[in-house]
């Protein structure tokens, strides 16, 4: 898993690479808590353009993400998810609580 990362324009842009499974949860957990805790945004956007694979674990992952930002007052989006994070992210409502931008 790699992390990518910039602020422009009151928006924290996150682009994930590789795989998001119980191998890499932990580092992408405390990665992103890490990049969430930086007071220079207003939103949140996680690019999925290229994350290659998400199980139940990286959902939980986002989740918790969520809650965490959700207190904050400080919305997450998503974009460009592949396929299968689509299929994930309309079965389980997970764009009711953060939605798919363009």
């Amino acid at each position: 898993m790699q992390i990518k990362s910039r602020i422009s324009n009151g928006t924290l842009y996150v682009l994930l690479c590789g795989e998001l499974d119980e191998h890499t949860a932990n580092y992408t957990k405390l990665t992103l808590d890490e990049l969430f805790s930086k007071p220079n945004f207003q939103k949140i956007v996680i690019d999925l353009s290229e994350l290659a694979f998400m199980d139940s674990t990286g959902i939980g992952v986002l989740i918790g993400r969520y809650k965490k930002m959700k207190d904050k007052n400080i919305p997450i989006y998503i974009c460009n998810p592949s396929s299968h994070a689509e299929k994930i992210f309309k079965m389980t409502g997970l764009y009711e609580i953060m939605p798919k931008i363009v």
